[in-house]
C-alpha cells in the first residue's frame, strides 16, 4: 500500500552563524500509512518541530526527500493542514472569518466558505461563537478554532505541533478527547509531535522516539490499544506498560524525559 507521507534520509543543520552551526536532525526516514495517527517523542531540542516543518513542506531539508501520495514535496501545499502550539489566530478577525481564512485564500465563493466554515465550528463544539473574537475565548476554545481552520479544506494530512501543550491538564485532557473524535469521522493521516508520553500512546497508532540532537529515530512502537479510546485506558496495565516501554526507549537513547507538567 502506498504511504500518505513518506520522508527519506532527512538530515538538516541551522546555520544562524557561520561559526556556530546547530545539528538538527541527521538521517531520518519514516513513513505514514493512509489514515494513520503517529505520534513522534523526544527530548527537548532533539528537532522534532523541525521534522514536522519539513514534512509540511515549510522548511527545506539540506539533505533528503519528503514525498506526498508518492510525489515529491517542496513547498505548503492544501493537502496538509498545520496546526501549531499557540492558536495563532488573528485577533481582528472573529472566530467564522478565522475559520474561513484558508478558502478565502483559495477564492472560494463567500456563501459557500462561511457554510463549509459553519459546519466545522458545529463539528468542535464552538456553536453560538461565530461572531467573538480570539480574546473572548479561552486557551481550548482557540485551538478548537485552529483546529476547524485546519480542517476546513478538508485537507489529506493534519500535522500537529504541541498543539495542546499550553493547555492546562484538564482542558488538555478534553482536547485530546475532541481530537479523537474528529479524527474518527475524518480518518486524516496525523502527524502529531507531543512532549507527553500519556498523550502520545492514548492518541496514536505509533509512536516514534527521537534521540536527542541532532535528531534520529531511535525507536518505533506499536500501540495495541483497541479504539475507539476512553480516558478510562489511561488506567490499564496496558497502557502504563506501552507509557514506560516510550520512556525507557528515550532514556536509553540519552534523552532526559522531562515530564509534563501541564
Amino acid at each position: 500500500m502506498q504511504s500518505a507521507l513518506r520522508a527519506e534520509g532527512l538530515s538538516h543543520t541551522y546555520r544562524d552563524t557561520p561559526a556556530n552551526p546547530t545539528p538538527a536532525l541527521a538521517g531520518i526516514s519514516l513513513s505514514v500509512a493512509p489514515g494513520e495517527f503517529l505520534a513522534v517523542v523526544g527530548p527537548s531540542g532533539c528537532g522534532k518541530t523541525s521534522l514536522l516543518r519539513i514534512l509540511g513542506g515549510l522548511l527545506t531539508p539540506d539533505e533528503g526527500r519528503v514525498w506526498l501520495d508518492g510525489k515529491p514535496l517542496t513547498a505548503p501545499c492544501r493537502e496538509i493542514g498545520f496546526v501549531f502550539q499557540r492558536a495563532n489566530l488573528m485577533p481582528w478577525r472573529t472566530v467564522l472569518t478565522n475559520v474561513m481564512l484558508p478558502l478565502q485564500v483559495q477564492k472560494m465563493a463567500y456563501g459557500e466558505a462561511e457554510a463549509r466554515a459553519q459546519a466545522l465550528i458545529s463539528l468542535v463544539g464552538l456553536e453560538g461563537f461565530e461572531r467573538s473574537y480570539p480574546r473572548q475565548l479561552s486557551g481550548g476554545m482557540q485551538q478548537r478554532v485552529a483546529l476547524a481552520r485546519a480542517l476546513v479544506h478538508d485537507p489529506e494530512i493534519l500535522l500537529l505541533d504541541e498543539p495542546f501543550g499550553a493547555l492546562d491538564a484538564l482542558t488538555r485532557e478534553r482536547m485530546n478527547l475532541e481530537l479523537l473524535r474528529l479524527w474518527s469521522l475524518h480518518r486524516q493521516t496525523v502527524v502529531m509531535v507531543t512532549h507527553n508520553i500519556q498523550e502520545a500512546v492514548f492518541l496514536a497508532d505509533r509512536v516514534l522516539v527521537m534521540s536527542p540532537r541532532p535528531g534520529r529515530l531511535r525507536a518505533e512502537i506499536a500501540v495495541t490499544l483497541p479504539r475507539p479510546r476512553a480516558v478510562e485506558m489511561m488506567a490499564s496495565e496496558v497502557f502504563g506498560a506501552l507509557a514506560q516501554q516510550v520512556r525507557r526507549e528515550i532514556d536509553a537513547n540519552g534523552g532526559q524525559y522531562v515530564p509534563d507538567r501541564s
